[in-house]
């Protein structure tokens, strides 16, 4: 897996993140399309190019557990450690939102889905970035997640703004999702 994307593609994507684009990048088993999730019109955006509704939520990814604060209620201290313990890693947990948690990233409910990445490129364009980025499989609604960019490219040519070079992990499905109050898997 490439571990390292030059200063100047990172850059740029996160210049685009910034202007409101859509950037696509490897994770830990897909390509993932990610914004900002704090930019309404970039959430529309990347939901039209998905085909998906609002209603569905949005998993975030962060680079540290820090970047998803101010989106997350705080935790019992045992139950944060719980979590955090799995982090950096491929686990996604549903945790309470915070009050001000954008609607169009939860969904509408009082929770959001977030994950400190391990994957070094996606971590690496949330620093760049400078904090958590809505992250769901590239694909169309019901398509298969690309496992390469090219098969990014063929799926979504010129819509997106910005692809970052690199492989994705060696996961063979989309990351584990776990409810944070409960444990149980969500998705596995």
């Amino acid at each position: 897996m490439s571990t390292t994307v030059s200063d100047f593609r990172l850059g740029l994507a996160a210049r685009c993140l910034r202007g409101g684009g859509v950037v696509a990048y490897p994770t830990e088993a897909v390509w993932g399309l990610g914004c900002d999730p704090w930019n309404e019109a970039a959430v529309d955006r990347l939901l039209e190019l998905k085909r998906r509704r609002r209603a569905q939520g949005l998993i975030l990814i962060a680079a540290t557990a820090e970047q998803l604060t101010p989106l997350l209620e705080p935790l019992p201290a045992e139950q944060a450690d719980a979590i955090r313990s799995s982090w950096p890693g491929p686990v996604t947990w549903v945790l309470p939102a915070a009050p001000q948690a954008p609607a169009w990233v939860t969904g509408g409910r009082r929770s959001v889905a977030v994950r400190v990445t391990a994957h070094p490129v996606a971590a690496a364009l949330c620093n760049a970035w400078g904090g958590p980025l809505v992250s769901t499989s590239a694909n169309r609604r019901c398509g298969r997640p690309a496992r390469s960019a090219s098969a990014v490219r063929r799926c979504f040519g010129t819509t997106i703004d910005a692809l970052v070079p690199g492989a994705v992990g060696a996961l063979q499905r989309p990351t584990p999702i776990r409810d944070g109050r409960t444990g149980a898997y969500l998705r596995s």
